[in-house]
């Protein structure tokens, strides 16, 4: 029942990606590649990780994608409201009220998931995850990638 927009899903699986390979830059084709996505996509989510300075940016042939400040310090939560905004603390599928008020037919279940979504994103830093996504662990990849 968890549902994450296409770009925060994108955003948090590129990071871990990223935390894979700590201070090398990553071209956009790369990260594509290995995520299978859209490289217009990715660049769209790419640009809203480094406004949020998640991410450095590094043009030219030798440039791309790197992770912008000890990635030790990322959580989940970091990367998820960089993209989306702050994780709401509502209950409810609906965008309008039809228990009025009422107590919710799910009881506590909606707040209660809630809660620990944002225990699990607050509490996962990206060095738990390095090393998941991609084509190896990144210690023998190339540094020119």
């Amino acid at each position: 029942m968890l549902k994450l927009s296409e770009a925060a899903s994108l955003a948090l699986h590129t990071m871990v990606y990223l935390a894979g390979l700590p201070g090398r830059h990553v071209s956009v084709k790369q990260i594509a590649g290995e995520l299978g996505v859209s490289e217009a996509h990715l660049s769209k989510v790419l640009q809203r990780l480094a406004r949020e300075r998640l991410v450095n940016s590094v043009r030219g042939p030798r440039g791309g994608f790197s992770l912008n400040r000890r990635y030790e310090e990322i959580s989940l939560l970091d990367i998820y409201e960089s993209i989306e905004g702050p994780l709401r603390h509502g209950h409810c599928f609906r965008t309008t009220n039809v228990c009025n008020g009422n107590e919710c037919i799910f009881g506590g279940l909606l707040g209660e998931v809630n809660t620990q979504v944002r225990e699990y994103l607050s509490k996962t830093k990206l060095p738990e995850l390095a090393g998941r996504i991609g084509s190896g662990n990144g210690k023998d990849r190339q540094k020119d990638h």
